[in-house]
């Protein structure tokens, strides 16, 4: 009896600490969200200048959500639809991506999407947006013409452009329409001379889970065994997530009804869930490959963190984002504004977490291939333009191209763009100039750059030379594929575009070595271990205590 009353008065101390703790706690919360309250009221009553009440207070709102996660956000009431466009992946407008022309000074066409607007009235790379309706373009930013663009569906504008390969003003009477990009950006059997005779290698880039993915996979998967795949590679490279339960969908056809994939557990019950598959599988036992990068998060994470631990595939590229968090994407607030809230954690089948720090490691690590500083300059922070006015023109001379698959520039063209770039007085900067004058600086900082004078001058001689035909040819094989890509998604679009990316794709290829090589697969899959490492365990402990 004496060891029954000590463990209820052990209890009831517990509970007493317990409630003593939420006690302080609200006491707290109400202490200081009553000096914020007095505080704002100071401001406005007494500080220099007009406080402007939304400003003010939504930096502040800001400041502390960006003290818990990165995910956690506050949508005031003019933010609704940038909140609605993300949680459903759509908006109204033409369908084209577009960028300011450095050169020109001019908002142009980038890239028209398949089967949108934009590419159906006829529109190209390259166009030069003059007008929307009355309101001229040409002294516009690219925001604002974005807005111009975009509005309610259904709606029909006039759109002046100029083309330059002619020097053409056009008129396009164009309706905006719900824009959502494909969830699939391409499907099919990979070409037996780059995997191998006979192999019958199928292949998926899901590019989101957004949406109801689930559907269109599960008809490119069926299509692809009506055409004979008998393994697969899945590409969730650059895919940020989405739905859960259309993941859970998505796994659903290579794993068994009624088998747990993932796991949240928050502070509130109603966060805590089981998320299981719910309907007999297509097949569960073609061998399969996820491709993944930093870049594939969220869903994609525990697309092929579950595939993993449920030795169900094997995992190729590196480390993934680490997205572990779960949201809930609009919690009411007053006056339509909206709060996207972290509720939860999750959890995969063997009970691992998946943490910013760790992500899913890959079964087998390929590390991409570097771009060169020419390539990155050229085709990002090229200031003359010269690739883009390239594929312009090259656009323009040759109304059609060879398969994806198959087109190449020649060296004729290659030789064209080569004295472009040179003509249009392209520089760049160079990584061994800037590590040259931070080794000089070593140097003369530990006194020994007088005696090696000569050296250093001689090797700053070599840098100088800056010679950008000759960069062009060493650096050719990737700058020709860049153009390449940019052509084909003229005329093949995104689809086309992967499939030319996917011929010098070495994550791809090693994917395809395992998937063939007698054995290999198997080997890899039964050798693989997936344990939980420290910080996983930390954190599974502190949400169960919740």
């Amino acid at each position: 009896m004496r060891r029954i009353f000590l463990s209820i008065v052990a209890v009831l101390a517990g509970l007493t600490a317990m409630a003593q703790d939420v006690k302080n706690h609200n006491l707290e919360v109400a202490k200081n969200l009553e000096i914020f309250n007095a505080l704002y009221k100071n401001l406005d009553l007494m500080y220099v200048d007009t406080l402007d009440a939304n400003k003010v207070i939504t930096k502040g709102i800001d400041a502390m959500l960006s003290s818990l996660d990165r995910y956690t956000e506050y949508y005031p009431e003019e933010r609704q639809k940038e909140l609605k466009t993300m949680l459903t992946g759509k908006y109204a407008g033409i369908g084209a991506l577009i960028r300011y022309h450095q050169r020109l000074k001019r908002v142009v066409i980038d890239e028209p999407y398949e089967g949108m607007p934009a590419a159906e009235v006829g529109l190209r790379k390259g166009d030069i947006i003059l007008q929307i309706d009355d309101t001229v373009m040409t002294d516009k930013m690219t925001p604002y013409v974005s807005s111009h663009l975009r509005g309610e569906p259904g709606t029909t504008f006039m759109l002046k452009i100029e083309r330059p390969s002619t020097g053409k003003k056009m008129d396009f009477k164009i309706t905006r329409r719900a824009i959502k990009m494909p969830e699939i950006t391409w499907y099919g059997m990979l070409d037996e001379g780059m995997v191998g005779q006979g192999s019958k290698i199928g292949y998926i880039c899901l590019n989101t889970f957004t949406g109801e993915p689930s559907k269109p996979m599960r008809l490119a998967f069926l299509e692809l065994k009506r055409q004979g795949a008998e393994k697969l590679v899945l590409d969730l490279r650059g895919n940020g997530g989405g739905s859960l339960s259309e993941c859970v969908d998505i796994l659903n056809m290579w794993v068994p009804k009624g088998v747990r994939i993932v796991e949240t557990k928050g502070k509130l019950k109603r966060a805590n869930n089981e998320y299981l598959t719910r309907m007999e599988p297509v097949d569960t036992v073609m061998p399969i490959v996820v491709l993944v990068n930093q870049e594939t998060a969220s869903a994609s994470e525990i697309t092929s963190g579950a595939l993993q631990d449920l030795k169900r595939g094997l995992i190729i590229g590196t480390r993934t984002y680490g997205k572990g968090l779960v949201q809930v994407p609009n919690v009411d607030l007053p006056y339509n504004a909206n709060l996207k809230l972290t509720t939860s954690r999750y959890y995969l089948p063997s009970g691992r977490g998946i943490t910013m720090k760790e992500g899913i490691k890959p079964d087998v690590e390929v590390k991409p291939d570097t771009m060169a500083n020419i390539t990155l300059y050229l085709d990002r922070l090229d200031s003359t333009e010269v690739v883009f006015d390239y594929v312009v023109d090259y656009i323009a001379h040759h109304g059609d191209i060879a398969a994806a698959s198959d087109f190449h520039l020649t060296d004729a063209d290659y030789e064209d763009f080569k004295q472009r770039v040179v003509k249009a007085g392209f520089t760049y900067d160079q990584m061994s100039k800037k590590q040259y004058e931070e080794l000089v600086k070593a140097a003369k900082f530990e006194g020994y750059y007088d005696e090696a004078k000569a050296e250093f001058e001689a090797l700053k001689a070599k840098i100088d030379h800056h010679d950008v035909s000759r960069d062009l040819e060493v650096h050719r094989q990737e700058i020709q594929q860049m153009l390449e890509m940019d052509i084909i998604s003229a005329y093949y679009y995104q689809g086309g575009q992967l499939q030319s990316a996917l011929r010098n794709d070495k994550t791809l290829a090693e994917a395809c070595r395992i998937l063939t090589e007698a054995g290999a697969y198997e080997r890899l899959l039964q050798s693989a271990v997936h344990t939980q490492n420290a910080d996983d365990d930390a954190e599974k402990d502190t949400a169960e205590s919740r």
